[in-house]
């Protein structure tokens, strides 16, 4: 396992409504199925594209001070950890001879309109990472790039309930999602975040080989 693989384990253009944000995020938004992985350097890409929203996020949310004390340490700490896995992620592409693909343009509209949207926005952020790294697990060859994204994918989930908890959600179904965990589609990820990309098929083009 190289030293960068062993890391990852530990690892603005038209205004969008809060409401209507976060119910494109929930629920999909129309876009074109893309197809599924070929190679473990567009796993790779397809999760780093996915860091740098959620690292974005957070930046922008955490900017707004819209929360304090414990929660905005608990947000703090989550963008450094977003943060990291998109340089590790990055690390590891180029480490296996792969080119990064670029952050993409983002608008997250009024997700930091209130504590209360950027909370519920991030709760979903995390639980649609968890289920993408979970949906994409199956076509990654390498047992080691395998290992350290369960690694990731763990630390998403762990995310998801501390906002959940910020948020004071029930437990099951609420805080985490159930007894187990359930992969999400790379096309159906894909759907979920268009709301909050400038360029959905820019973004999809980068990413599909």
């Amino acid at each position: 396992m190289t030293d960068t693989i062993r890391d990852l384990i530990h690892g603005n253009s038209s205004h969008v409504e809060a409401g209507a944000a976060i119910g494109a995020l929930n629920h999909g938004f129309h876009l074109a199925a893309a197809k599924d992985f070929t190679s473990d350097i567009e796993v790779l890409n397809y999760a780093l594209t996915l860091e740098y929203l959620e690292a974005e996020f957070y930046r922008q949310g955490n900017k707004a001070n819209l929360v304090s004390g414990k929660e905005k340490q608990y947000l703090m700490q989550i963008g450094a950890d977003e943060a990291s896995h998109v340089a590790t992620i990055t690390a590891t592409i180029q480490k296996l001879g792969g080119t990064p693909v670029g952050a993409p343009a983002v608008d997250f509209g009024g997700a930091f309109e209130s504590r209360k949207s950027y909370l519920t926005t991030a709760h979903v952020f995390e639980n649609k990472g968890v289920g993408a790294y979970l949906g994409a697990a199956g076509f990654v060859k390498d047992k080691m790039i395998l290992q350290a994204a369960a690694g990731i994918f763990g630390v998403e989930a762990r995310h998801a309930a501390v906002v959940g908890n910020l948020l004071g959600l029930k437990a099951e179904g609420g805080v985490y999602a159930g007894s187990t965990e359930v992969g999400i589609p790379k096309a159906d990820v894909l759907k979920a975040v268009a709301p909050f990309l400038q360029d959905p098929s820019k973004v999809v083009a980068a990413i599909t080989y």
